[in-house]
């Protein structure tokens, strides 16, 4: 028990350590020998836990998602509605990007197409579904419109979210991603919102803090 609880601290201490590199080299030019450094570990150690590259990427992206996922499902719990549970989840997600070196490498890793062999669809795949469940229940709710298809926004959301948050790393290291969250949703509410909807819930976007 004592072996599986220290083998389980030194695999968290080398994703941890794999997180700073990836999240600030990249993956093409992150190196196994910077890796092992930032964990502090041999690289004889690293390559017990992880045999390639591709594997320690796939482990920082797999425990990004488990921390982004974690997260929504405390707010999700909260029992709001759809539509404004899809808005508060943005502000989590954003709050982690800025301070989370995990999350961070974790979606820089799963944006970068090119970085991995196969890329990682499965954290995209999930949000989507998440979205899609939101925004369906905000439609039978009655804060949005009708008409609208909740699959189709979800792609449209999620991919405009991927945009935002790319952009604001590129021109600000993120810095001003909370207003970028913010104003994204400040142009998508008053084409969504049920006509009936929109001065009660045109404020939701002041919710992202």
């Amino acid at each position: 028990m004592v072996k599986q609880v220290r083998a389980q601290v030194t695999r968290d201490t080398i994703v941890d350590g794999a997180a700073q590199v990836f999240g600030r080299r990249g993956y093409g030019l992150a190196s196994i020998a910077d890796i092992a450094e930032a964990a502090g570990v041999t690289k004889g150690a690293l390559y017990f836990h992880f045999p390639s590259k591709d594997e320690l990427a796939r482990a920082v992206i797999d425990e990004q998602h488990r921390r982004t996922m974690d997260a929504a499902g405390v707010v999700v719990a909260e029992g709001r509605p759809g539509l404004e549970t899809m808005v508060l989840l943005s502000a989590v997600l954003a709050r982690q990007l800025l301070t989370d070196p995990v999350v961070q490498a974790g979606i820089r890793l799963t944006t970068d197409v090119a970085s991995l062999d196969d890329p990682v669809t499965g954290p995209y795949r999930d949000w989507l579904h998440t979205a899609e469940r939101l925004f369906r229940q905000a439609v039978e709710e009655g804060d949005l419109r009708a008409d609208l298809d909740p699959a189709l926004l979800s792609r449209v959301v999620v991919a405009s979210y991927t945009g935002v948050q790319l952009v604001s790393e590129t021109f600000s290291h993120r810095a001003d991603l909370l207003q970028r969250v913010r104003e994204l949703w400040i142009v998508l509410l008053p084409g969504i919102l049920a006509s009936d909807r929109r001065d009660a819930l045109g404020g939701l976007p002041e919710l992202i803090r």
